[in-house]
């Protein structure tokens, strides 16, 4: 039987919103059939956390690994889908996580519906001591539809920190409005980019 599939990924486009400041997506067509080239060819700018992304170590790490050198076995495999919609606050604590069980990777989902197209600043973060306290019950990854796992406005990034020191990853501004909790098979390959702070995605989830 064929296994269903949810699209979890944001789409690149001129309009997409970005962490204010930085780069705006562009797309521009460089060669073009319509003018006689025998192909299309386009050109896009943009930030490296464009969209649904994985954060690179080096993002928060100074000498710490780019997304090019990170295994990919932690964005391959079993997760959990955690409705993560009712917690306040501001920030997913401890007290607002369910039994997980055996999860290697959890995924909050805390949009009603996904901002497609505007900037929502006052997203749901999640506290330093919940991503301890994932990494103690042997998470390896986590993921959010936010676009970050820390509050806009914080200037010490305590739980990227956290990440870091348990040598987790992470995955921001993925799209999980039309996904029910529960486990899927997580696969989102952040691209190779040399140097790179952060990969964007194509973030799928599969029904097991």
């Amino acid at each position: 039987m064929k296994k269903r599939i949810w699209d979890i990924s944001q789409t690149l486009r001129p309009e997409l919103p970005v962490w204010p400041g930085d780069t705006q997506f562009a797309f521009a067509r460089t060669w073009r059939m319509d003018e006689g080239s025998p192909v299309n060819v386009g050109r896009m700018t943009m930030s490296t956390h464009s969209g649904t992304h994985g954060d690179a170590p080096l993002h928060y790490g100074v000498d710490a690994p780019d997304i090019a050198s990170v295994s990919l076995e932690p964005y391959l495999g079993e997760c959990l889908v955690v409705d993560a919609r009712g917690v306040t606050g501001g920030e997913i604590d401890i007290g607002d996580l369910p039994h997980l069980g055996s999860a290697d990777r959890v995924l909050f989902r805390t949009f009603d519906a996904f901002p497609h197209d505007r900037w929502d600043e006052n997203f749901t973060a999640i506290a330093a001591e919940t991503v301890e306290w994932l990494a103690m019950q042997g998470v390896r990854l986590i993921g959010t539809d936010a676009p970050s796992v820390d509050p806009q406005e914080s200037k010490i990034m305590a739980a990227h920190l956290a990440v870091l020191e348990h040598d987790m990853r992470i995955l921001e501004g993925l799209v999980l409005d039309d996904v029910p909790e529960g486990r899927y098979e997580l696969i989102a390959l952040p691209l190779k980019i040399a140097g790179g702070d952060a990969g964007l995605c194509r973030a799928i989830l599969r029904e097991l």
